[in-house]
């Protein structure tokens, strides 16, 4: 059986390791949502180059996509940012936790005596990983208002669409349907 010094210590770098856990998890969906916010960027930009060209400029309502298109880019590249951001926050938090076990060990293997150190290492990770959530939330805010202002231009494609089928429609009487 281990000494109570001993088991106290392992209690103690344990704390730091499920943090580090949870950071690591923060980091892959966050990374996730790095890469599909920069092929979103990527996809509308390949998009906006079919709309200016001859044969995007006959679609209906061109003109008003790449105005839509527009306007997502500057709220697509802030979300890049905080999403950077969070990760940088992520890897900074996971290096201030892995120093604080790092320096629990120490201090419990030998006679250096690290005082408030790991503390402080441990509170400050904690701050960024704090931090990071904290710009995840605004990236997800970002990414409801740039889907609701795609979701409404939808909405006036499907309506424009949907009149084309009422004209249609409208066109063809009884008269027209049994000559055929």
């Amino acid at each position: 059986m281990a000494d109570p010094p001993v088991s106290s210590l392992l209690t103690a770098m344990i704390t730091p390791a499920v943090l580090i856990s949870g950071a690591a998890t923060l980091l892959m969906s966050t990374s996730t949502r790095l890469g599909r916010a920069t092929d979103r960027v990527r996809g509308l930009t390949e998009r906006f180059k079919l709309l200016v060209g001859e044969a995007g400029q006959r679609e209906p309502l061109a003109a008003e996509e790449k105005r839509m298109i527009i306007g997502q880019l500057p709220r697509l590249s802030r979300r890049t940012r905080y999403l950077q951001r969070a990760l940088t926050a992520f890897y900074l938090a996971v290096a201030l936790l892995v120093c604080t076990s790092i320096l629990l060990g120490l201090s419990g293997l030998s006679s250096l005596d690290t005082g408030l150190i790991p503390v402080l290492t441990a509170l400050l990770g904690s701050s960024f990983l704090a931090y990071g959530a904290l710009l995840l939330s605004f990236e997800a805010r970002l990414s409801a208002r740039t889907t609701r202002a795609e979701m409404r231009f939808l909405e006036r494609l499907g309506a424009h669409y949907a009149s084309l089928y009422v004209q249609d429609a409208a066109e063809v009487t009884p008269e027209k349907v049994g000559s055929t």
